[in-house]
């Protein structure tokens, strides 16, 4: 379906009109263009500006209407990226100019996406602005590697960490009382950290054959997917050439991935 007859076909839903001056920061999902919402496709066939991120896929960005302004607003952990308050400004900036300004974020603007700073800075300013949630990589990208983030037999919570921690915090989570609530970990940009968040779970007690699960480039055709444990995790990633963005998965829901994976069907459009 082409963006147009997409657009088009939203005429049967009653979803919002886009304002002028107004600023919507929404989610595009892990990857997978099929897991955009109907408001995120909305947003994208009236933006007059969207500023994205660098893992919304590209066929997303072409669902936008033909005379969009498209700008790169991205930040990789390790690599030149924008300031997050040269980004806010800009947002303020466009939306005070009477613009359309969509916000683009891969997974979900409030989980770990910095969603919530932006949101600050809009309301600090007088803007108004709306949220449109998108599937978080912690839990799409691990129901496409055949990963449950729960189940009655394996646990009933899990704990969302990201492994990047904000400036002046650079001691970062508290990995021991993480440890001490026996629940699943799914982990967040946490890559370049993994050996050392994984010396500090062993320390705490942990078990070293804990199963993991690192799931890379999730939910798009490049994805994939590797099972460890504990103590290895950290040599086998960085052996297997796993990078960022991956997903990883700590917890004894991984070891459902062997059982469900032979009859399960992938739901990416190269498939």
């Amino acid at each position: 379906m082409t963006g147009s007859i997409l657009h088009a076909a939203l005429g049967a839903f009653r979803l919002p009109i886009f304002h002028p001056g107004e600023v919507w920061l929404s989610g595009a999902g892990p990857g997978d263009p099929g897991l955009l919402t109907l408001h995120a496709v909305n947003a994208l066939g009236q933006a007059d500006i969207i500023l994205y991120d660098a893992l919304v896929d590209k066929g997303i960005l072409g669902l936008a209407r033909p005379e969009a302004v498209l700008e790169f607003a991205g930040k990789r952990g390790g690599r030149p990226s924008p300031n997050q308050r040269d980004i806010t400004e800009r947002l303020i900036e466009l939306a005070r100019e009477g613009h359309r300004v969509l916000r683009l974020k891969g997974g979900d603007p409030f989980v770990f996406g910095r969603g919530g700073e932006e949101a600050l800075g809009l309301v600090a300013a007088s803007i108004f602005f709306r949220i449109i949630p998108g599937v978080t990589a912690g839990l799409g990208g691990l129901a496409y590697a055949n990963i449950p983030a729960t189940t009655r037999d394996t646990n009933h919570g899990v704990i969302l960490v990201t492994g990047q921690y904000a400036a002046g915090n650079e001691r970062g989570m508290d990995w021991a009382a993480v440890a001490q609530t026996k629940l699943p970990i799914i982990l967040y940009m946490g890559m370049s950290r993994l050996p050392e968040i994984a010396e500090s779970l062993l320390a705490a007690g942990v078990s070293p054959d804990l199963p993991v699960a690192v799931v890379n480039n999730a939910t798009t055709p490049h994805q994939r997917v590797f099972v460890s444990t504990l103590a290895r995790v950290g040599v086998d990633a960085a052996a297997q050439g796993f990078g960022a963005p991956s997903i990883i998965a700590i917890g004894e829901m991984v070891r459902l991935r062997e059982a469900l994976s032979p009859f399960a069907i992938t739901l990416t459009a190269e498939t």
